[in-house]
């Protein structure tokens, strides 16, 4: 089984088990409206950032993909199976334009106004368990996220038996890749960023972590 193939096979396993709603269940490659104000994350991140982010970016993925799918066998799909099929057909272009919309609907719901500091129960538990203490995993996710070269994602995952870790992903490629289910992203393409924090990558991500993190999204991703 090659990558793409595995690819193919995680997400059809996160699809199956039921995966949030805010990832687009309903069919057509829509703009999901953001789950808060634009202005909502600002001075994290501002509403300046968030229009050419969301409004240009995300929205350009969106167009993409209409204008690929017309007239093929994509274009009354949903975004999941869309993934899952050109992940199966290895067809780059459309997979490219479905994964990223996956994930920057995963990345504003792993947001939130007044989010960051530590989680609480469960997750502060399975977090303890598997990186000794908050400490050590705010170090990981921060040095994993900030060193991926050029273009790609940070994530807080999960495996099968519940152990957690963080790793990080190229342009748009999704954990599913590696069989594990993810919880949170941080984006550090540099659209998400550059604006507000230049080439401080760095900056941005302690800011994300600290005063943005959505930790009742990733409890309902854990299960």
């Amino acid at each position: 089984m090659d990558r793409r193939d595995f690819l193919a096979l995680g997400i059809g396993m996160t699809v199956a088990a039921g995966f949030p709603s805010i990832i687009g269940k309903a069919a057509g490659f829509d703009l999901p409206p953001l789950p808060y104000k634009d202005d909502a994350l600002a001075p994290v991140i501002s509403a300046n950032t968030i229009g050419f982010h969301y409004g240009k970016h995300h929205r350009g993925y969106v167009d993409n993909l209409n204008k690929l799918a017309k007239g093929t066998e994509f274009e009354s799909m949903g975004l999941e199976s869309a993934v899952l099929l050109s992940a199966k057909q290895k067809n780059a272009p459309i997979f490219n334009n479905a994964a990223q919309i996956w994930n920057h609907n995963f990345y504003w719901n792993s947001l939130r106004p007044n989010g960051g500091s530590k989680p609480s129960g469960k997750l502060l538990e399975k977090i303890n368990e598997s990186f000794g203490d908050w400490d050590k995993f705010r170090k990981a996710f921060a040095d994993t996220t900030v060193s991926q070269f050029g273009t790609g994602w940070g994530w807080l995952v999960a495996d099968n038996k519940g152990k957690l870790s963080v790793i990080k992903t190229g342009d748009a490629d999704v954990p599913m890749t590696q069989g594990l289910k993810p919880l949170l992203t941080i984006d550090v393409w540099e659209h998400a960023y550059y604006l507000d924090y230049q080439n401080r990558r760095a900056a941005y991500v302690d800011a994300v972590i600290d005063k943005l993190l959505n930790w009742d999204f990733a409890l309902k991703n854990l299960g």
